[in-house]
């Protein structure tokens, strides 16, 4: 498998960690790798993920190389079978993000309103699914279907999953959803201006981000 591949996921996923976007031994990483995908292995922190300790499977999820993957690479697979434009997935259990995905008065098709141009650009739309087991393979459907019309998702009672053209693309998304996630939770009660849809249809305009 590609060096470059497996030296990316090394360097995001200890920078996950720093920011302190992940806890514990929670969050994984994926990477496209021609008909292959390298993601982090199961049971590992991120702070402690090694270039040469990757796990590898095939886009229908089958172990190929390397140690035990991830018990949720379902969901990286799942993602990047149908978006072919995307070439790698953040999955993190990110604080203020998690949180939404508790609350029971959201709405499962818009869950965090465009408080800032830059979650407009980087993440545009979200979807939230919902309760799933972490790991449970039932959810690759829901998974499938709703990757089909946005590159960010949120898991219910569990943290967003965000494909990007890189990995450093799907950090850009993640940090600015947990931020926005932040921000919302901050002004929960307080009349807020979300952007408008005309607005955001500005900062999809060629002048502006788009997404995998």
């Amino acid at each position: 498998m590609s060096t470059e591949a497996r030296r990316a996921i090394e360097r995001v996923a200890h920078s996950i960690h720093a920011r302190g976007l992940t806890h514990g031994r929670t969050g994984n990483l994926a990477v496209r790798d021609g008909e292959r995908v390298v993601v982090t292995p199961t049971g590992v922190s991120l702070a402690d993920v090694v270039a040469d300790e990757l796990s590898v499977v095939a886009l229908d999820g089958t172990h190929v190389e390397g140690p035990p993957p991830t018990k949720e690479a379902f969901l990286h697979v799942a993602m990047l079978r149908v978006r072919p434009q995307a070439n790698a997935i953040v999955h993190t259990h990110s604080v203020h993000s998690a949180a939404v995905s508790c609350l029971a008065d959201v709405d499962a098709d818009d869950p965090i309103p465009p408080l800032t141009a830059y979650y407009g650009m980087r993440i545009g739309t979200l979807r939230m699914l919902p309760y799933f087991a972490p790991g449970d393979p039932a959810a690759t459907g829901a998974v499938e279907k709703a990757a089909r019309t946005t590159h960010a998702l949120l898991l219910r009672n569990h943290g967003p999953v965000v494909a990007g053209v890189d990995l450093d693309a799907a950090l850009d998304a993640v940090e600015e959803l947990e931020h926005t996630a932040q921000l919302f939770l901050l002004t929960r009660g307080l009349p807020t201006a979300p952007l408008t849809p005309a607005q955001l249809s500005a900062l999809a305009a060629p002048s502006g981000r788009t997404h995998p």
